[in-house]
């Protein structure tokens, strides 16, 4: 994993282009939204990765929902940061990529071959 990305306590509010390699912690249950500007519905989806230095919830849409579950790493290039309702959180937005780095279920297996 490359070292050039940030850690999630340098994260800040309005900050552009940042990358990210976290540990998936949660997934909320996916939730239907309507557009505020098609006649369309979208699917979303909160989940809370963290790293050494802290934690922070990141919004997934659509597709990127699946492509993700709890103990996965993944790595985030191109985000950016918001602030919701007080709180900061973390995005990949139509510019930035979500890369599952290695699976939860990988890292489970991996861990239970060795203890046997």
């Amino acid at each position: 994993m490359e070292s050039t990305g940030l850690k999630i306590s340098e994260l800040g509010d309005g900050m552009k282009r940042v990358n990210v390699v976290a540990k998936v912690e949660e997934k909320e249950e996916t939730r239907e939204v309507t557009s505020r500007y098609k006649d369309e519905t979208y699917n979303v989806a909160n989940v809370l990765v963290s790293d050494e230095t802290g934690n922070i919830k990141l919004t997934l849409w659509n597709e990127q929902i699946d492509q993700v579950n709890v103990n996965d790493m993944i790595k985030i290039e191109n985000g950016y940061v918001t602030s919701f309702r007080g709180e900061i959180q973390l995005n990949v937005g139509r510019y930035g990529t979500l890369t599952v780095e290695q699976t939860g279920t990988t890292a489970t297996t991996l861990a239970d071959s060795k203890s046997e």
